[in-house]
Order: structure tokens, then sequence, then C-alpha cells
């Protein structure tokens, strides 16, 4: 009779990493971890309270970036229980509905929105491309700076407002009932995939984002076509953890809005449902093969309107994408993802932003390597998801386009949502008092960003339009028809009710009958201008009157050419 082989004993634990770092180390990292976590904060109630201007550059510093990884090593919380004050702070904190949180949060968006509307009143470059066209569907007015590259969505939800009212404070609020739109998403996704009250604390984030937030006062398609995007992966996991006969012909409805309001989203959407083949395998698709059919099938048929307007403009049925695409301010294929390497994160998230930002990434490379592994739960294959999605869509846009912080919200919101959850599930005990603390200083990176925004960043355009605006509103002629030739081309045909074209544009054209009023906008300090040769043959010979008016805008004198 064989006796059993006792098994080799246990190695014995050693305990926690933590426990490895020695005091020699964690002592100053302590010290450097207080004192930036002070100063982040500090600088942010100096934002919020107005009294940027005292900081060094006069912008906020990405202090907890550096606070974060020294708390990392020193851990002075490890093993002490949770001081009770803290306890009754995270208590009252809790007594709060998850919905009154959330309310909160748009309260404060619209309340932002309003503030920056002083700061910013006049209209800008790529806003008055879509008023104008909303406006020329309205009473005919011609459409300055429209391309047919451009989605009819955003300029038909402008056509709507100016029936209520025609002025750009109606346009504008378009652009706060799509902000609201994509903060009420993003809070209701975060809650199907945390809590609801850690969904509060993913809206205030994204909301207090820096690259947000500068374009929440904006008419613009971009957030708005976030909320959409959103919704699309909310219904791909759906289609996944709960199978049914509606989430993936929804997906595909949800999808042909997004696409109306902003053609850009196809490299999203592709970088969406690479990540969903990924995340989640061939075959689990291909198990639904028959709902997949019926979302194509829904998805061609919403697209053959559009299919059939670009072969009848271009040639093609993808020939407006293409052009959008060709369009693109790009110096070299790829120089979008190099630009989104370089911002990434603090650029677009801001300081606290960024932290959540890469807690996000940490939880999703961790899916990522279950996922290799063979051991991933339904969690883990969403979290890989989401995550992957995060990566892969800056890489597609980036690869195809130019890159800028507002084409890329999307990542934004999954890695805060993956991030706030990632950092409840790893600070155990302390979770509560840990994101309290986060939402305290996100409520306060709101105002601060806001000034940091009004104060910062919107000054450069409006002294812009100190320029343009008043001599567009010299060059309005309610009597005859009107042309204007400048690099300004969308603004000053929103100001002036002109038509406006490039130079290039008007080079490229025939010359206008003599009944339409002409006339040639150059600035001191414009850009895109021709010299006076150039000038000259495209006056053709013409007697001209010329006009030169000092503004008091960053373009300096305008000089307007007016053939007889």
């Amino acid at each position: 009779m064989q006796t059993a082989v006792p098994p080799p004993p246990a190695a014995a634990d050693p305990g926690p990493r933590w426990r490895t770092v020695p005091p020699a180390v964690r002592r100053p990292a302590s010290a450097v971890a207080a004192l930036a976590t002070g100063v982040a904060v500090a600088q942010q109630v100096l934002f919020a309270c107005g009294g940027g201007d005292l900081l060094p550059g006069g912008q906020p510093w990405p202090f907890l970036l550096l606070a974060a990884p020294a708390w990392l090593v020193a851990r002075p919380w490890v093993k002490r229980p949770v001081p009770r004050a803290v306890l009754r702070g995270t208590d009252a904190l809790r007594r709060t509905p998850a919905w009154a949180g959330a309310l909160a949060v748009l309260a404060a968006a619209g309340a932002v929105w309003a503030v920056l509307q002083d700061h910013e009143p006049l209209i800008g470059h790529e806003e008055a491309v879509y008023a104008n066209k909303a406006r020329s569907w309205r009473d005919g007015t011609p459409a300055a700076g429209w391309g047919e590259y451009r989605p009819p969505g955003l300029p038909a939800l402008g056509r709507l407002a100016l029936a209520v009212h025609d002025d750009v404070g109606a346009l504008r609020a378009v652009a706060l009932v799509l902000a609201l739109f994509t903060l009420a998403v993003t809070w209701w996704a975060a809650a199907r995939w945390t809590t609801p009250r850690q969904a509060v604390l993913v809206t205030l984030l994204v909301l207090g984002g820096l690259g947000f937030l500068r374009r929440v006062p904006e008419f613009l398609n971009d957030i708005g076509a976030t909320g959409l995007l959103l919704l699309v992966v909310v219904l791909l996991v759906r289609a996944q953890e709960t199978p049914g006969p509606l989430p993936l012909p929804a997906a595909a409805g949800v999808a042909l809005v997004a696409f109306h309001l902003r053609y850009g989203v196809v490299g999203s959407l592709a970088g969406v449902a690479l990540a969903a083949a990924l995340a989640y395998g061939p075959r689990a698709w291909l198990a639904q093969w028959r709902r997949l059919a019926v979302a194509a099938g829904v998805l061609l048929a919403g697209l053959v309107p559009h299919f059939v307007h670009a072969t009848g403009a271009t040639g093609s049925p993808l020939g407006l994408i293409v052009d959008a695409t060709d369009r693109a301010n790009r110096s070299y294929p790829g120089d979008g993802l190099v630009y989104y390497l370089a911002v990434f994160p603090y650029r677009l998230a801001g300081d606290l932003g960024a932290v959540v930002m890469t807690a996000g990434l940490c939880c999703a490379a961790a899916a990522v390597r279950r996922l290799r592994g063979r051991r991933a739960g339904r969690e883990d294959r969403r979290h890989a998801f989401l995550g992957l999605t995060a990566v892969l869509v800056p890489v597609v846009l980036g690869t195809a386009t130019d890159g800028e912080p507002r084409f890329v919200y999307l990542p934004v919101v999954l890695l805060t949502i993956l991030g706030v959850r990632h950092l409840a599930d790893r600070a155990g005990r302390y979770a509560a008092p840990l994101l309290a603390a986060v939402a305290v200083l996100a409520a306060v990176t709101v105002p601060a960003t806001a000034q940091y925004v009004a104060r910062d960043a919107m000054p450069k355009p409006m002294a812009q339009h100190a320029s343009t605006v008043p001599v567009a509103r010299d060059l309005a002629d309610g009597r005859r028809p009107c042309l204007v030739v400048t690099a300004y081309e969308p603004e000053t045909g929103w100001y002036s009710g002109c038509d406006a074209v490039t130079f290039a544009q008007y080079r490229a054209r025939p010359r206008p009958p003599a009944r339409v009023r002409t006339s040639f906008v150059l600035y001191a300090r414009g850009r895109l201008q021709p010299g006076r040769a150039r000038l000259a043959e495209l006056i053709g010979g013409r007697d001209v009157a010329v006009r030169v008016t000092e503004t008091r805008g960053a373009l300096g004198r305008a000089t307007v050419i007016t053939p007889r």
C-alpha cells in the first residue's frame, strides 16, 4: 500500500508589494504626494476664483499626474482604519440621491454654457459654416463656406432653432441641448456599468475636462455625435450580455443618426466595430447572424439617400466621405495619431481627468490580459471592449485625419468610466472616501476650467472677430446680391448676409454677374491672402473703389476693394 505524498509546503506569503518598498523611499514619496496634491487643489481653487494669472504661465499644471504615482509608492493608508471624520463626510454625500447629483451636473453644464456665452458672443469659423446653411434653408441667404462634404444634421437642427428666434443665441441653444443629451447618456451608460453614484462622478469629470468644456458653448456637432456613439457602444454591449431582437438593429439606427450629424463618425464606428470583434470574438457575433443581417439592412437602407446624393455630387457613393477625409488639415498621414499621443491624457481631460483616464487604461489592460488567458468573464469582456474602443478610435482617426480633442470625446468618456470603476475596486475600504474626494475636486475643477477657457482660449478668436465682424456688417446690402472674397468667408457671410468665398475659390469659378456687388477684403495680418500681382489678376483691370478701415482686432487694418 502506497502512502500519499504530502504536498510541498506553500511558500510564505511575502505580503503586499508595498511592503517591499523601504521606508526610506516611502517617506519622501509621501511628502511629494501630499505636496503635489495640495498644490493641485490650490491651483484649481485659484482658477475657480479667477486668480489664474497668479500661476506661472497663467495655465493649470499637471501636479496630480505627479501625485498619483507618489501616492502609489507611499501608500500611507494601508492597514489603517478610515478616520471617523472622513466617514461622516462620505455619509453626508451618500444621503444625496444619485438622480439629484445627476441633475446637479446637468445644471452645472447649463450654468457654464450661459457664463461662457458672454465671453464668446460672436460666432466662430466652423460654427458659421453650419449657421449659414441653416439660415440658407430658412430664407434663401447664401450658405457661405458650405461644402457638400459636410453633413446636414446640424444645419437641420439650426433651421428649427432659427424658426424660433433668428440670432446666434438660438443656435447656441442647440449646442446646449446636444451637450445635455451627451452628458445624460454618459450618466446612463456609466450607471449601467458602475453604480448610479459613480456615474455622477463620471459625468462631472467629463464636464470638467478641458477638451470637452471648451466646446460646450459652441454650435458644433462633435459633442452630440459623442452621445450617439456612446449609445451605439451601450447597445452593442447589451447585444452580447442580454441578447434580444432589438439591440443590434437599434445600434444601426443610432449609427445612422450619428452619421448624418457628423460624417467623421465613420472612423469612430470602425474603431468600435474592430474593438467589438476583438473583445467578444467573431463567433459571438456570428451566433447572432440573423440580427446582424437585420442591422446591416437597416444601415444600408438608411444610407441609400446619402449614396444617391454623393453619387450625384461626386460620381461615387463614397465620394463625400473621401472628400471630407482629403480635406483634413494634416502634414502627413498619421500626424493626427502623433498629436493624440502628444496630448494624451492631460490636454484631453485636464489634470484630474488625466489621472482617472490613466486608471481606466490600467483597467482595460488588465481585462485584455484576462482575455488572453481565457479567464475572462462577462465584465472582463465589457471592460476590454470599452478599453479597446478607447484605444482604436484615436488610432483610426489619427491615421485618416488630423487631430483635435473634439474628435476623440468618446475615448475620454469610456476611459473615465473605466477609471472610476478601477479606482473604486482598487481602493477597497477607502473607495468611498477616495471617490468623495475626487468628486469634491471635480466640482471645483468645473468652474476652474471654465475660468481658464474664458481667460485663455476664447480671447484669441474674439480678437480676430473684432476685425472681421465690423467689416462684414458694413458690407451688408439688402438691396442687391453681394459677394465677398476673403480668407474668412464663413463668419463674413453670416454677419454680412452676402455670399462669401476664398480667393482660391473665386479664381476657380466664373466671374459673377454685374448685378452682384463684389468686394475683396484683405487684412494687414490676414492669412491665405494673395499678393499684389495675384490680386490684380483677380480684379481683372476693372475700376475699383478702395476703402481702408482701422479695426481694433488682431488682424489689423482692413482694406475693402470693390470693383465699380
